[in-house]
């Protein structure tokens, strides 16, 4: 795709149908559907839409891949525990949540036809608490899929996850193991490239949210393959080659280092957002290293716009064209 293509991209709607993405079944490990839970009291805002009467469910999606088979390094303890799924209420709309992951996992979102050569690991926000899994997660995927990007939806462990017994400690911390997650999932693409017809030069990370943070983290901490593991997947780097931080969490971290050798960035937000200037700053601090970026503040959205096809008249709605423009600017959708 060259950049005068870019204006063709279709804005298809993005309801929870099928939309024509690859259905291979690429795991061999059955990952059992979330278990229906209450609506969290946190998840509740009474000016929104009413809570549906019905339990929430999972969007329908292609077959997942656990990133250990054997189970994730951590996690032992929680194996047996499935994942929730339950409402989240907010101002203007409901939406399911998962929380409770203890099987990280991705969920790919191959092109039927016309693949880039490109693949995005998509990590959805929630405040670390939970996955906002539909619109920050298999809608843009299968969006992306339609424009020829391999999109892979990461269900990462969860620093703040409230699934526990009552005044538990935490179970898992962000670098520990969501960071964790994250590394595995690009080394597992990157080990699989063939097979998905992607480029292991051309592999991102896209983060909202909390899910941000990890995409930040991901690319500002180097790590290269060790080439004498046993497991494959580890052999190969977990350095992204471009992120996208959207309306980013950990902006603020201090533990960060940006250097010219940084990966790209895309970054993008809503002016009515608390994370509009964090964003902007990032951004200069980019440029001053001499890292190319583009950032988008768009006049409003607000925080958690994801991907929305019922607000059309928002100029926010068409952001993730802007997404795949940039990635034809920089090259990283040559098939």
């Amino acid at each position: 795709m060259t950049s005068s293509s870019s204006a063709k991209l279709s804005l298809v709607s993005l309801p929870l149908v099928v939309l024509g993405w690859a259905l291979t079944a690429v795991a061999a490990d059955k990952i059992p559907a979330p278990t229906a839970v209450p609506t969290r009291a946190i998840n509740v805002d009474p000016s929104g839409p009413a809570i549906p009467t019905e339990p929430a469910s999972e969007p329908a999606h292609p077959e997942s891949i656990l990133l250990w088979p054997q189970g994730a390094p951590g996690s032992e303890n929680f194996r047996a525990e499935q994942e929730h799924i339950s409402w989240r209420q907010e101002p203007d709309i409901v939406f399911p949540v998962i929380s409770n992951i203890h099987h990280p996992s991705l969920t790919p979102f191959l092109p039927a036809t016309n693949g880039t050569g490109c693949a995005v690991v998509i990590a959805p926000g929630g405040g670390h608490m939970q996955l906002t899994i539909d619109r920050e997660g298999y809608d843009l995927a299968r969006w992306l899929a339609e424009q020829g990007i391999a999109a892979f939806v990461l269900k990462y462990r969860l620093a703040r996850d409230g699934s526990g017994p009552a005044n538990s400690a935490p179970r898992y911390t962000v670098e520990g193991a969501a960071l964790a997650d994250t590394q595995r999932a690009i080394r597992l693409i990157r080990s699989r490239a063939a097979e998905w017809k992607i480029s292991p030069a051309r592999v991102g990370v896209l983060g909202f949210s909390a899910g941000g943070e990890l995409a930040l983290l991901a690319a500002l901490r180097p790590a290269d393959g060790k080439p004498d593991a046993i497991d494959q997947v580890d052999r190969q780097s977990s350095t992204p080659d471009f992120f996208a931080p959207i309306y980013s969490g950990g902006f603020q971290r201090t533990d960060l280092a940006i250097t010219k050798s940084t990966p790209p960035a895309f970054v993008a937000c809503a002016y009515d957002d608390r994370m509009a200037e964090q964003s902007a700053a990032f951004f200069i601090t980019l440029r001053k290293a001499g890292v190319n970026a583009e950032l988008h503040i768009y006049n409003r959205g607000g925080h958690g716009f994801g991907v929305r096809s019922d607000r059309p008249q928002l100029a926010i709605s068409t952001w993730q064209v802007r997404f795949v423009e940039w990635l034809s600017d920089r090259g990283f959708l040559q098939p």
